[in-house]
């Protein structure tokens, strides 16, 4: 540890970063989870100022995700039981990959707009779907309920 932390721009924070290390996987999970899980409940159940199914639906419609039906719930079904299987770390690869492809589509359907959220651009959907990947790739880590049924090790 020692050279490790002398390697560090600043030595003195190695303890501090050490102490953390074995949280910043979970806290990343756990926050990537919190902030789908809203946007389904939107999209599904109309919380929080959002369109709720049915409007949801006839958005899917006008965009041309037809049926917009089908659609609507898969992706509100996506952010909210996907989100909540990441806090859980219950299911990860499989949470993350159904993020992941949710935001793959939507990356495509907002580059017109350009990179920044702000106008409406792909900038969240890319940086929600490179912390799926994440996800995809390790798995949901030592403090997951994959981890603690012995699967997923």
């Amino acid at each position: 540890m020692a050279e490790a932390a002398s390697r560090l721009y600043v030595p003195a924070l190695g303890g501090i970063y050490g102490a953390a290390n074995a949280y910043a996987e979970p806290i990343l999970r756990i926050g990537l989870g919190a902030v789908l899980i809203p946007h389904g409940m939107q999209k599904l159940f109309g919380a929080f100022g959002g369109m709720g199914l049915t409007n949801n639906a006839a958005l899917f419609e006008r965009l041309g995700y037809t049926p917009g039906m089908f659609w609507g719930t898969l992706v509100g079904c996506t952010e909210l039981v996907g989100g909540v299987l990441l806090v859980l770390g219950l299911f990860t690869r499989f949470a993350a990959a159904a993020v992941l492809i949710f935001m793959i589509v939507a990356v495509k359907f907002t580059s017109a707009k350009g990179f920044f959220w702000s106008a409406g651009g792909y900038e969240y959907p890319l940086l929600i779907g490179l912390c799926a990947l994440f996800f995809l790739i390790r798995g949901g880590g030592q403090s997951s309920l994959d981890r603690m049924i012995g699967r997923e090790i």
